[in-house]
């Protein structure tokens, strides 16, 4: 799964690689959360032109009668997100991406659970295939939510967590975020995991399990508290 993240700096520069023409500098964020706001891009329905906008994390299908059933749907499996009525009609019309510099992941060790933040190894930006969902509140209020989808993980990745998110590679953007796209047989393709060769997941202090911490000794390296970190082959 994908219960955290990190956006070091959400800069001009970061902007230009997801082909967004107004740039926006947001604050960084090192530990980023479910039912927080998160940066997306999406393309814009009306101008054809790809967004900025802010997400609240954990998708509300329009249909939910309480918001809070968004805070289990924070990801969505890729495998079953085109038929799964939470899903599906997202799938169709509603895709993003969701810009990360790293995302966290805690793997279960003889002295309790170590917390990794997996990124990759040139430090670049990336991008996590996503979902979003518009729901009507009773009041007439509008609330944007969104979701992360993920799959099975790389080889190496799968000494910590049996699921990892999808990132796409930035060929691919333009053909995810089509919107006269429809048909989601078309891009499931893209949902597979990301070379494990690009990545490095890095063992980081369990400051980072309070989502109240938000800098950067969240992202910070640390030797493993226990056991040996079978993941980057050491």
């Amino acid at each position: 799964m994908c219960g955290r993240f990190n956006v070091n700096k959400l800069a001009d520069a970061l902007l230009i690689l997801f082909g967004i023409e107004d740039g926006h500098d947001a604050a960084p964020r090192y530990n980023i959360a479910p039912t927080q706001p998160l940066a997306a891009v999406r393309e814009n329905a009306q101008s054809g032109m790809r967004e900025l906008c802010f997400l609240r994390w954990g998708l509300i299908p329009h249909w939910a009668k309480d918001p809070a059933i968004g805070n289990r749907m924070i990801n969505a499996r890729a495998e079953t997100a085109a038929e799964k009525p939470s899903f599906r009609g997202a799938m169709r019309y509603r895709r993003c991406l969701i810009p990360a510099h790293g995302y966290y992941e805690w793997k279960k060790m003889s002295a309790g659970k170590q917390p990794y933040n997996v990124r990759m190894k040139d430090g670049a930006p990336f991008a996590f295939a996503g979902l979003w969902e518009i729901w009507q509140g009773p009041d007439g209020g509008a609330v944007e939510s969104c979701t992360i989808l993920t799959t099975e993980p790389s080889a190496r990745l799968r000494a910590i967590h049996h699921r990892m998110p999808v990132i796409l590679p930035p060929e691919e953007y333009d053909r995810w975020l089509d919107i006269d796209e429809k048909n989601p047989a078309a891009v499931v393709p893209l949902l597979r995991p990301y070379p494990h060769e690009a990545l490095i997941a890095v063992p980081v202090s369990p400051y980072v399990n309070n989502p109240k911490n938000d800098d950067p000794r969240c992202i910070e390296p640390v030797e493993p508290d226990a056991g040996r970190d079978e993941t980057n082959g050491r």
